[in-house]
């Protein structure tokens, strides 16, 4: 698979509720398949996905198909808060008013130019998320 067909892509995230690497969040990645545009009519093909290690990355997202346009990555983020929840219980830390995930999933879309890597970090707590694209 020629580098200068295709993108590539990378991620990790920070818990900074925790200041912390979020560990053990399940990742997918999918192509836009079919659409000369985002928003035409294709079809969302999942490529693969990973679960971040303790240093919040994931090392192993699978590569993009050549003439891949838009990408997305679909973090499952409900399950890492419900584990830390219950972490926290048993540590009798103080009870933190509704500390699960306000939002269950965080699903970026971006569009990818063949020949260049995109790393995309999320920046997670419970209530809230922000993307960017990093280096």
């Amino acid at each position: 698979m020629s580098t200068e067909t295709t993108a590539s892509v990378s991620t990790h995230i920070l818990d900074t509720s925790a200041g912390r690497p979020a560990e053990g969040v399940a990742v997918r990645l999918l192509a836009l398949r079919g659409a000369a545009r985002y928003g035409q009519g294709g079809e969302w093909q999942a490529l693969g996905g990973s679960v971040t290690d303790a240093d919040g990355r994931c090392k192993d997202l699978p590569a993009l198909p050549e003439g891949t346009t838009h990408v997305r990555l679909d973090f499952a983020v409900e399950p890492y808060f419900e584990k830390k929840k219950q972490a926290e219980a048993q540590q009798d830390a103080p009870a933190i008013r509704d500390s699960g995930a306000f939002f269950p999933e965080v699903v970026i879309t971006f569009a990818v130019t063949p020949g260049e890597h995109y790393h995309v970090p999320l920046l997670l707590n419970p209530f809230g998320y922000s993307v960017y694209r990093g280096s």
